[in-house]
């Protein structure tokens, strides 16, 4: 039987661990101009959008301005139909009719002095 000792002879000696070549650092100046120009793109789309936002917005204000001066029309335009409308009903009215033709002479036929004719079915 063979000994400890004897098989620790037979085994190759250990070998010493070798380090493994850590990898180069970057270098990051290459990394700063990149964020440098990767800001400047963002700070430009940024105030792109935010110019369009702005125009947007003014376009919005345009169109609301001219739509209250159209409704502010639009009332003002119904206010007219209807003083219109009172005139026009004033001056339809029987009573100013009746005393317009009295002062033109004329007056009301008497309901016995008024004869009706009766038209046949032929003469239809």
């Amino acid at each position: 039987m063979a000994s400890w000792s004897e098989a620790a002879h037979a085994l190759p000696p250990p070998q010493p661990r070798q380090r493994r070549p850590r990898p180069a650092p970057k270098r990051r100046a290459r990394a700063r101009r990149h964020g440098v120009a990767g800001g400047v793109v963002w700070i430009a789309l940024t105030a792109v959008l935010l110019t369009g936002v702005v125009a947007l917005n003014v376009a919005v204000l345009r169109l609301n301005v001219r739509m209250d001066k159209l409704n502010a029309e639009r009332a003002k335009l119904r206010a007219d139909r209807q003083a219109l409308a009172t005139q026009l009903s004033l001056a339809a009215a029987s009573p100013r009719i009746q005393s317009l033709a009295h002062s033109n002479g004329l007056v009301p036929a008497d309901p016995m002095q008024t004869t009706y004719v009766q038209l046949g079915r032929r003469a239809r």
